[in-house]
């Protein structure tokens, strides 16, 4: 059991993050042409989603929005369950010449994110990839590094960074527990 040691964020202070990355996002691409969010399985399909409407709302331009399951391209898959469960890859767009940007609740190790890099190069050649993470804890175990974070935190040893979403969990909040 793991008990809650703070909030990080509650549910304005997510919905404050996610505004200021859309705006980067859009700021940093100069527009969204060609431009594309993925999210990786689960979390950050839901924060996908929600960039992706933050852009529309604010541009009126649908970017073409997706999800990613990385699952068997996990380096752990074993380790995790010997019966993994896989979800849906949902990408209705070539990824020929796209700015890609992927979407994650949380940064931690990096093996996630290489993960995900592998599946979606099997997928296609996307001109460019991209990461948003709400949340960086640190801990990187590979060169892998968020361009757009709501959040950057240092987490110790035993300490554990848990995302809830509204569309999951019934509401947004961010907290950190130990065992």
């Amino acid at each position: 059991m793991h008990k809650v040691k703070t909030r990080l964020m509650d549910g304005d202070d997510v919905d404050r993050s996610l505004a200021r990355m859309a705006m980067q996002i859009v700021e940093h691409n100069h527009g969204v042409e060609n431009l594309a969010i993925i999210g990786i399985h689960t979390g950050g399909v839901y924060l996908a989603q929600r960039i992706q409407a933050l852009i529309q709302e604010q541009f009126g331009i649908n970017l073409p929005t997706g999800s990613l399951d990385i699952t068997l391209y996990r380096d752990d898959w074993s380790l995790v369950a010997q019966n993994p469960v896989v979800k849906k890859t949902t990408l209705d767009f070539a990824l020929k010449d796209k700015v890609v940007v992927l979407v994650d609740d949380v940064v931690y190790t990096g093996r996630t994110i290489r993960a995900a890099l592998d599946a979606l190069m099997d997928l296609g050649r996307p001109r460019c990839i991209q990461l948003a993470a709400l949340v960086d804890r640190g801990g990187r175990e590979l060169p892998i590094q968020a361009d757009y974070t709501g959040l950057d935190v240092q987490v110790g040893p035993g300490e554990h960074v848990h995302v809830l979403l509204r569309e999951h969990d019934g509401a947004d909040e961010v907290v950190l527990t130990e065992a």
